[in-house]
């Protein structure tokens, strides 16, 4: 079955229940990448909210209908895809318009530029409609409709110079500061002949990307033998007088409570430890949390509050100086007040929060009523960019050099797509004394992350990484065993490479 051709305006009729809008590019020094999402529309051309955005850091539509399949590359060829599950949507949605946005550029600088879609299942191309285009930041590349009872594609190609934010205006998406301009000024791409081939499949993708994101590999290591267990009739926490267990600066201001569970997650980190062969070993611990959109669930149920208070224990036991150093990160990166132990539950109200995020936008003045040392989490952004945060900390880490080797716990729930940037900063990174231990919040894709164990051409491995379903669930033991299974492996490797 050969596929359509269609020039800008032609429509055809959808009989597949599902398809793959696959947006399709050649990579090229210096150019733009693209992003691909998508906006489900009533028969009022709006949206129902802003849940009905689809992109890379709301990959899923709570229907189902509609997920973003994410970036892939493939020599010089580029795409980013979305799937509609066109039986799953829902009554009140009659349009699903493909979007797309330039990251770094305009759609202009872009060559090869296309739109496929594909029949899910069989993966059997249906339609084509290749572009060009000018200063486009933001993209309507085509369009799914209901017409009649049957689902229908549409070849649109209209760009807008105001970007994203502009576009999603249009339809109803909530944008901070929007432009002055009631509605953003719009221009037409132009197609190409309609005879035009696709370029050859060693430089272009002949099918879609896979409909399901790699997930990482979960092993759970078996759990260590119960630590002591602390003396009821005493407030005392038991870690001080354990062994091999640290009683760090502040921790003794900690409500009661709080500190019986510093105690006995110090006594498992410290067990932890002596599994690995790592007894006794010091380390600066550094803590970054994804702020992205997708993780406003995680904030607002406390399990973001809850992992750090967990962490808390980690930094207690390597680094008794009673202090951790913080980041949080989205679109930028900031870096958070350290968290002092004995300061740890009020630490844990002003800091550990996505506060008013929003999908685009940074906003001209401070928000009235944060704490003088509270960063306002709508400078951070909603996307996902580790690249940032990364040279960031390893930047700290050079100007403030530390007697002992740094531990970073980072925590994300995925979404990753800088995986060029996220690499080159990791492996440059390979010959400083940072150990950079990634965890996963969840089952989204986590990119380059999960290939750093198998990944050549580093002198030490200087990168963990592992994710889990529902971290509440895992406990202390397991969560320590495998947060710390690496880090004294790496210590022994740095050594004797004189990177430590």
């Amino acid at each position: 079955m050969t596929a359509t051709s269609l020039g800008k305006g032609a429509n055809i009729p959808v009989a597949a229940s599902a398809v793959h809008a696959v947006l399709a590019w050649t990579r090229r020094p210096g150019t733009p990448d693209a992003d691909a999402s998508a906006l489900l529309l009533t028969g009022a051309e709006r949206v129902r909210d802003d849940d009905d955005f689809v992109f890379y850091n709301q990959p899923r539509h709570a229907s189902g209908a509609v997920r973003h399949l994410g970036k892939q590359t493939a020599g010089e060829a580029a795409w980013d895809a979305v799937e509609v599950n066109l039986a799953r949507v829902e009554p009140g949605i009659e349009r699903i318009v493909l979007c797309a946005s330039a990251d770094g550029g305009t759609f202009g600088q872009m060559s090869g530029l296309v739109l496929r879609l594909f029949e899910a299942g069989t993966q059997v191309e249906i339609a084509r409609f290749e572009m060009t285009a000018t200063t486009e930041t933001a993209f309507v590349s085509g369009e799914l409709y209901r017409r009649g009872g049957q689902w229908k594609f549409r070849a649109v190609g209209q760009g807008y110079a105001a970007g994203l934010a502009g576009m999603a205006t249009d339809f109803g998406i909530t944008v901070d500061d929007p432009p002055s301009a009631a509605r953003p000024a719009t221009t037409s791409a132009s197609t190409t002949p309609p005879a035009a081939a696709l370029p050859a499949p060693a430089s272009r993708p002949a099918a879609p990307p896979a409909p399901t994101p790699p997930r990482a590999t979960r092993t759970t290591a078996p759990p260590p033998p119960p630590p002591p267990q602390p003396t009821p009739a005493s407030p005392t926490p038991a870690a001080a007088g354990s062994p091999g267990v640290r009683t760090a600066k502040g921790e003794d201001r900690l409500p009661v409570d709080m500190r019986k569970r510093l105690s006995l997650r110090k006594e498992q980190v410290a067990v932890s430890l002596r599994k690995h062969g790592a007894e006794g070993v010091r380390a600066r611990v550094i803590l970054v949390l994804d702020a992205s959109g997708s993780m406003s669930p995680l904030y607002d149920k406390g399990i973001v509050a809850d992992v750090v208070e967990r962490m808390a224990a980690v930094a207690a036991q390597l680094d008794d100086d009673g202090a951790m150093q913080a980041w949080t990160f989205a679109t930028h990166s900031m870096r958070l007040p350290d968290l002092v132990l004995g300061e740890l539950p009020e630490w844990l109200r002003l800091h550990v929060r996505v506060g008013e995020i929003s999908l685009f936008g940074r906003p001209s003045k401070r928000k009235k009523g944060l704490h003088p040392l509270q960063v306002d989490m709508r400078m951070v952004g909603i996307q996902n960019e580790e690249q940032k945060v990364i040279a960031d900390v390893r930047t700290y880490v050079r100007r403030t050099p530390a007697q002992d080797p740094t531990l970073v716990l980072f925590f994300s729930d995925g979404g990753v797509y800088r995986n060029n940037e996220i690499e080159s900063e990791l492996r440059a990174a390979v010959e400083e004394p940072i150990f950079w231990q990634f965890v996963g919040l969840g089952q989204s894709d986590y990119g380059v992350l999960e290939r750093f164990d198998t990944m050549p051409g580093r002198r030490v491995d200087n990168v963990g990484f592992f994710a889990v379903d529902d971290i509440v669930q895992v406990s202390d033991a397991e969560l320590y065993d495998r947060l710390l299974s690496e880090f004294p492996s790496w210590i022994k490797a740095a050594r004797a490479a004189r990177i430590l």
